[in-house]
């Protein structure tokens, strides 16, 4: 089992927590992973983005080559389409439709959709909206996991076990929350 992962987003927007839970789940199914971070500035839309590499055996390099990408995670569709080059040609594209209009000539909305529809494999989805009727546009991120987690090579378990371990001190409710944000995305709308 081998998968190569980029996360994709906009500083704030819990690239890095998405991270955090594939990166226990992988640790605690006694897979290897490695992991590579760019940060952005949150308070300036910057970009952030990590690689993630998980395997059942040793791995090498922590950066992922381009065009043998397995997945890009996004909670933004135009920094999905940034990383398109790492993209392998039977990769999947998973990003909310919902745009984070950080420069003045943002692209339209529907042209990025456009692109990212001409790609094989590909789930878009409204995260926000999924995250607003459950309870809170704060765990949009985690019905992005969601909808990618067929794809992980993780089980529904240890990712609700990851969830568990890292939002525990924050209350039951938080924890209980991710889980269901991390189910509806899994179950989500795709358009």
């Amino acid at each position: 089992m081998k998968r190569d992962i980029i996360l994709a987003g906009v500083g704030g927007q819990g690239i890095l927590s998405i991270a955090a839970v594939i990166g226990m789940a992988a640790v605690e199914s006694g897979l290897y992973l490695k992991q590579a971070e760019v940060h952005g500035m949150s308070q300036r839309g910057g970009a952030v983005q990590s690689h993630l590499r998980i395997s059942d055996s040793p791995i090498s390099s922590d950066l992922i080559p381009e065009g043998s990408c397995d997945m890009i995670l996004s909670v933004e569709p135009m920094e999905a389409l940034r990383y398109l080059p790492f993209l392998a040609k039977d990769g999947w594209v998973v990003t909310s439709s919902k745009t984070f209009e950080n420069i003045d000539d943002y692209p339209p909305q529907d042209a990025l959709l456009k692109e990212i529809r001409k790609l094989k494999n590909h789930i878009i989805l409204d995260a926000f909206a999924i995250a607003r009727e459950i309870g809170s546009q704060k765990v949009s991120n985690m019905v992005m996991l969601g909808a990618a987690s067929d794809y992980l090579g993780l089980t529904r378990e240890s990712l609700e076990g990851a969830l568990d371990t890292l939002f525990s001190r924050k209350g039951a409710d938080v924890v209980e929350l991710n889980i269901k944000a991390l189910k509806a995305g899994k179950n989500g709308v795709i358009i």
